[in-house]
């Protein structure tokens, strides 16, 4: 993990993008305080964004609405978990 300071970080802004490129975090600091964090792409957002570039999966730019619509048969599973603890 590196820390780098805003000025540093603008002077050699290649440099941390290719350490986090290869796995490294890289704190930002703002007059020696965390300001933010720079972090590797993970393989499931590569993934995501694959299929969105082949076109098996499609986004409307939103954040996910849930899973409205599905309905649970059943008892709760917190009142199965109860009732299998007695």
């Amino acid at each position: 993990m590196y820390s780098v300071g805003i000025r540093e970080l603008k002077a050699h802004l290649s440099t941390y993008i290719d350490y986090a490129s290869k796995g490294e975090e890289v704190i930002v600091t703002d007059r020696g305080k965390e300001v933010a964090l720079l972090v590797p792409i993970t393989p499931e957002r590569r993934a995501v964004f694959g299929m969105l570039a082949e076109g098996t999966a499609s986004w409307g730019g939103g954040k996910p609405a849930g899973i409205g619509g599905i309905t649970i048969k059943g008892e709760p599973l917190a009142d199965t978990v109860i009732a299998a603890r007695q």
